[in-house]
């Protein structure tokens, strides 16, 4: 059930804000999403960017709230004043994906213009695991000096690049190898995709 701005029951144990921006690669937000409504106590804040959206529809043929209905709690990307603009809002950290280049700057600047940028500066002052799964190619200076100042800052800089060494058969066992790599990072379980046990021998 979605939400807008309300709180919802205290029970849930983890917290994790996800936004899905206007770079090209929607696909990961929504796996991501369906992947951590699948885990038990875990809770998602969902955050849509305008061109996040147009993506969702340009991409996947999904519209807003196709995509909301996969949250617990969804936000207005305006809306500074939301729970989750304050760092006295517990959460577990943040995922960016996918995350554009204008919100990597104004992540790496500071500018908190709207709420995805803001809910990311929140859980890096708050030391908070934030990950951004940029996505551009190839990229320029300033994509590259931003990359490393939101890294400088404490954040993980993460392109959704496939391994291979697992021999994947689709798109979606690519992209859930990927997403099973993120959720690592938060130390939620999943079985998304094979642990690498070592070369095989001849």
């Amino acid at each position: 059930m979605t939400t807008t701005g309300a709180s919802v029951s205290a029970t849930r144990s983890r917290r994790i804000v996800v936004a899905i921006t206007g770079a090209t690669g929607a696909i990961y937000g929504v796996r991501l999403l369906q992947h951590l409504q699948a885990i038990p106590d875990v809770e998602t804040h969902l955050l849509l960017s305008e061109a996040g959206v147009l993506n969702l529809h340009q991409e996947l043929d999904l519209n807003r709230k196709d995509v909301e209905a996969l949250a617990h709690v969804v936000h207005n990307v305006r809306d500074v004043g939301a729970s989750i603009a304050s760092g006295s809002f517990q959460s577990d950290g943040m995922i960016v994906a996918p995350c554009s280049m204008k919100t990597l700057a104004a992540v790496a600047h500071g500018l908190s213009d709207n709420l995805i940028s803001r809910a990311a500066d929140v859980a890096l002052k708050e030391r908070r695991r934030l990950v951004l799964m940029v996505r551009e190619t190839p990229f320029n200076l300033a994509h590259l000096r931003n990359m490393t100042a939101v890294t400088e800052m404490g954040g993980i800089v993460f392109p959704p690049l496939p391994g291979f060494y697992h021999r994947p058969a689709s798109i979606e066992e690519m992209i859930d190898q990927t997403l099973g790599r993120v959720l690592d990072l938060f130390d939620l379980p999943h079985v998304l995709t094979p642990r690498w046990n070592g070369l095989k021998t001849a």
